[in-house]
């Protein structure tokens, strides 16, 4: 397994395709084509993929605004789940952010999803008191 930066030209179809795997996202604002084209607009580096003989086995994304940052997307093709893929995924992810100066990182999950969370607490994180909230903005979708 190889942890590489994402290459729009070499990773968008085998990210897209995992996505759909992973996630099975119905809802418009998480079309994974929107996502990736949102993400490489940005170019901050914070996008890497996991690959296995050039195949995308894995993926996340993190964000930096300067305070605080955040795990996005992260997906592990289930072929390749509890062999580390996921870890090392977030750990990249993680030194990216130490390196820009980052002093805490945040996720969000859905409570329901119990495999997920038991998953981040190995890796480190706690489940913290917060009410989350969130605003769709159609017109950017």
């Amino acid at each position: 397994m190889n942890i590489t930066f994402f290459d729009p030209d070499l990773h968008t179809e085998g990210t897209v395709q995992l996505w759909q795997e992973v996630f099975g996202y119905t809802d418009a604002r998480n079309d994974p084509q929107l996502a990736i084209d949102k993400k490489v607009a940005v170019n901050d580096d914070l996008f890497f993929v996991a690959l296995e003989n050039d195949r995308v086995i894995g993926t996340i994304m993190a964000g930096y605004d300067g305070h605080r940052g955040w795990l996005y997307s992260l997906a592990v093709s289930p072929d390749f789940r509890k062999q580390g893929t996921g870890t090392h995924l977030v750990q990249q992810a993680e030194q990216a952010l130490i390196k820009l100066g980052c002093h805490k990182i945040n996720l969000q999950t859905l409570e329901s999803n119990q495999e997920v969370l038991q998953f981040y607490q190995k890796c480190g994180y706690q489940v913290e008191p917060r009410i989350n909230m969130g605003k769709t903005i159609p017109e950017n979708i």
